[in-house]
């Protein structure tokens, strides 16, 4: 068993079950770890709480250098990690590494940052005597870094990057099904000179610790990824005692393909858009909007280039000229895109590629990219968070229908235009009701920007320097007088 990290230790704490961690691919048990409960979360939050001064303290500089050091460990043992994150997520390993390289990147990001932080200085008036104000930044202090099994490392990263970075603590709670990559780099932090109780992992079920963990009076800040219901609740159990509050939410986001592209080269960034991580990006493309005249070259393209894909082990490479696409992660999820793959076809949809498990699998929960036409705009396929890969795909006239139907959903995430026409991309960008939109570019996070959803994506900020210093940040005033 794998246990959890509390003040620098390695423990169990008090509890008193185990969690199976499940190899998606085999539906193998792969590893244990604890099942920690309120008695787990509240040491850890102390723990946190005891380290927030000397650490709120500590130079910035001293603060970045601990950083840098823990990812330079972290980076000898990035095989290790890649192994453990392939089995326990689900990923190939190709993909497993890039999340990992994105989970160092952006920790860097962030160790450059911890020095860059500034005030400001403003002239007062003289009724009360000459005086000047200042506005200082402050850490919060501890910070609750709530984690979904979909991006284990990065998402955490862009979490305990910058909260770390500008001097608060912070307790983790990974995925019940995803925390052994998580305790690793988090050990790996401790041994770089990361001091105890900076940097928590709780391990068990999200309705005990997750709970205990939001609503624990000494947690100031709640950064959470996850899907909206929860975000709700989330929400719901920060309110009473004001915390700060960031959340990352569910996405459908819009792929609108415009006239005169190369219609080749969008092929290409659509499969990886939508198909990496078997589809499991809150910021995947999920809904593909093609102009008439590119219609059915792109669609036809597309179809043909998905035929490549063969499901399998992550650890394990296809033979040539395939490409693999590792499980969705549960065997609930796959049953979930089943049944909203079924509501769009019972209403009319045809499924052109895939459309379900492949044949002869009878272990993990694999599921074929699947392309799908004439799905209804309000069925499931297209009104839900769609969370596997299916990608559904419509045939518009004009910018108008295409901007209309992108809007027509309660999330606002991401989206993308692929389009070199000024006129088209100016109104993407100020008509499409999303918290992002790229221009002929797959829908990627950029640690350097600020994302976040609108509508039912979520509330606040992560990545870029308005994270930092929006979200991990107190702003103070500061009044000097009696200078004559």
């Amino acid at each position: 068993m794998v246990k959890m990290l509390i003040a620098g230790e390695q423990t169990d704490a008090t509890a008193t079950d185990e969690l199976e961690v499940v190899d998606p691919a085999t539906e193998d048990v792969y590893e244990t770890v604890p099942a920690g409960g309120v008695d787990a979360v509240e040491l850890a939050v102390q723990a946190a709480d005891a380290a927030f001064p000397e650490w709120s303290r500590t130079d910035a500089e001293k603060r970045a250098e601990i950083l840098r050091k823990a990812l330079d460990l972290v980076g000898e043992h990035r095989d290790e990690i890649v192994e453990t994150l392939t089995h326990e997520q689900g990923k190939p390993t190709l993909e497993a590494a890039g999340e990992l390289q994105h989970f160092v990147h952006g920790m860097h990001y962030y160790a450059d940052l911890a020095t860059k932080v500034r005030g400001a200085y403003q002239e007062l008036p003289s009724t009360l005597g000459r005086s000047y104000g200042m506005v200082i930044k402050r850490p919060v202090g501890p910070v609750a870094a709530i984690v979904p099994y979909n991006y284990p490392l990065t998402l955490m990263g862009t979490k305990i990057g910058p909260a770390l970075a500008a001097g608060n603590t912070v307790v983790v709670k990974p995925a019940s099904s995803t925390p052994l990559a998580t305790l690793r780099v988090a050990e790996l932090f401790h041994e770089a000179g990361l001091p105890a109780g900076v940097l928590n992992v709780v391990t068990g079920r999200g309705a005990t610790i997750g709970d205990a963990l939001v609503g624990h009076p000494l947690i100031r800040r709640v950064a959470f990824t996850g899907e909206t219901g929860t975000g709700r609740h989330v929400a719901a159990l920060a309110a009473p005692t004001f915390k700060r509050i960031s959340l990352e939410l569910g996405g459908s986001d819009p792929m609108i393909v415009c006239p005169d592209v190369d219609v080749k080269a969008v092929i290409k960034s659509a499969v990886i858009a939508r198909f990496w991580n078997a589809g499991q990006s809150c910021l995947a493309a999920k809904r593909l909007y093609v102009f008439d005249e590119v219609y059915d070259e792109l669609v036809g393209g597309l179809a043909q280039e998905l035929e490549r894909y063969e499901c399998g082990t992550g650890w394990t490479k296809p033979e040539k000229p395939k490409l693999r696409m590792g499980p969705v992660h549960t065997k609930g999820g796959r049953q979930e895109l089943a049944e909203q793959l079924e509501d769009a076809v019972s209403r009319g949809a045809k499924v052109l590629v895939g459309g379900g498990p492949p044949e002869g699998a009878d272990k993990g929960y694999f599921f074929r990219p699947t392309l799908v036409e004439g799905a209804p705009h309000d069925s499931r396929l297209v009104q839900d968070e769609v969370f596997g890969p299916i990608l559904p795909v419509f045939r518009v006239k004009d910018i108008d229908e295409a901007i209309r139907l992108a809007n027509d959903t309660r999330y606002g995430l991401g989206s993308s235009i692929w389009t070199h026409d000024a006129r088209y991309i100016d109104r993407a960008a100020r008509e499409i009701e999303a918290g992002m939109t790229w221009v002929n570019q797959i829908h990627y996070g950029y640690d350097e920007l600020p994302f976040g959803g609108l509508k039912e994506s979520g509330l606040g900020k992560e990545h870029g320097l308005e994270a930092m210093m929006d979200h991990y940040f107190e702003t103070k005033s500061v009044v000097v007088g009696g200078l004559g």
